[in-house]
Parts: structure tokens; sequence; C-alpha cells
């Protein structure tokens, strides 16, 4: 038996449940981004938030190399040799897309799923 979710309801339930987890822009985005899943494959989603806190992290690119440096050195080193660097450069993304799936929710900020 599943509800239909909406957007708006999908928000609320982040608001109230796990309001620190995703940012506004993130949440939208990953609203659409398990909606075009669903669209994609056929297979309807059971809305359960914590489960998808589990399975989804908002990062800025600073955050990612603190919890993921080691994962990817590359990164680190672009980072060290331009400790400016707040945007998450395509190579990044396509070296990150590598291992996880990655949504872009702004140029300095993406949620990753599977890492």
């Amino acid at each position: 038996m599943f509800e239909q979710v909406t957007e708006s309801s999908f928000r609320n339930t982040f608001r109230n449940i796990r309001p620190e987890n995703f940012s506004r822009e993130g949440l939208g985005v990953l609203f659409e981004y398990l909606e075009g899943y669903e669209e994609d494959t056929g297979e309807k989603i059971e809305f359960d938030c914590i489960a998808i806190c589990c399975d989804f992290a908002e990062y800025t690119r600073e955050e990612f190399l603190q919890d993921y440096d080691s994962m990817f050195p590359t990164m680190q080193a672009d980072q060290e040799l331009d400790p400016e660097l707040e945007e998450f450069t395509d190579k990044d993304l396509q070296l990150i897309g590598e291992h996880c799936t990655v949504i872009r929710v702004y140029d300095d900020t993406i949620i990753v799923s599977g890492l």
C-alpha cells in the first residue's frame, strides 16, 4: 500500500523528522531525483525519511573531502594546490560518480548515495 507523496509533504516530513539533513534546495533536487528514478524504472519507492537519510547525504566540497579525502586523493591534491577551490569540478563529479550516485545541488554542493 503506497501513499502519493507530493514535494510539499516530502519537505514537511523532513522538516519535522530530520530538519538538518538536507538544505531546502537539496530536498527539492532529491525529490526530483527520486521521482525520476520511479519514472525511469517503473519501480515505486516507499517513502521512508530515515532510510533516505541513511542512503543519501548532502556535502559541500570541503565537507566531502573531510569525510572522503583518503578515497579521493586527487581531489585532495587539487585542494592543496588551490585552497580557495570551493566548487566541485567536472573532474570531481566524474571521479565520485565512478563510486556512487552523485546529484548536483549547486556548483559547490552535491548529494551522494552509495559511498
